[in-house]
């Protein structure tokens, strides 16, 4: 936790939302056609630098700025360093369970990493999550879209990527 930390200082990183970024997560899950957009730091806790959600005449759970490191699966993509796709969370015993299901009723969830070339830490995520399941032939098209979202938050960030693996 120190190097990654340290590494937000470095990278003048204050764990607050940054416009640019809720602007990528708007267009990220504009364009995937999600309810939900994020651009996620890790530090002590999540941070959604970047978020996008319903508008609040809609009726769904609006996510604020932070949340705990153990919910929902971004931590998962952090710890595999590379993409998770979830078109149908619910078919996947290992992940149906979750805070963020409970709470949102998340059906559908993409992830990919930013992994930091100095430090070699996957220090942020981008993910888009959703009350309805995605088929399969969908998943793809959706994947592409958050991974390039990542690739886009990282120059914003003035991150060089690693590679996810």
């Amino acid at each position: 936790m120190a190097i990654r930390l340290t590494r937000f200082d470095e990278l003048g990183i204050d764990m607050h939302g940054l416009e640019i970024l809720d602007d990528l997560a708007t267009q990220m899950a504009e364009e995937a056609g999600f309810l939900y957009g994020m651009v996620n730091a890790f530090g002590v806790e999540q941070t959604f630098l970047g978020l996008h959600n319903p508008p609040q005449e809609s009726g769904f759970p609006i996510v604020g700025r932070t949340m705990s490191r153990d919910h929902g699966y971004c931590p998962e993509v952090v710890e595999r360093r590379r993409g998770l796709p979830l078109p149908e969370v619910a078919a996947s015993p290992r992940f149906q369970s979750n805070a963020v299901v409970d709470a949102i009723g998340i059906e559908s969830y993409f992830g990919a990493p930013i992994i930091d070339a100095v430090s070699g830490l996957a220090l942020f995520t981008a993910c888009v999550v959703d009350v309805e399941k995605r088929t399969l032939a969908d998943a793809r098209r959706v994947q592409a879209i958050v991974k390039n979202t990542s690739r886009e938050a990282a120059g914003v960030l003035k991150i060089t990527m690693l590679p996810a693996s």
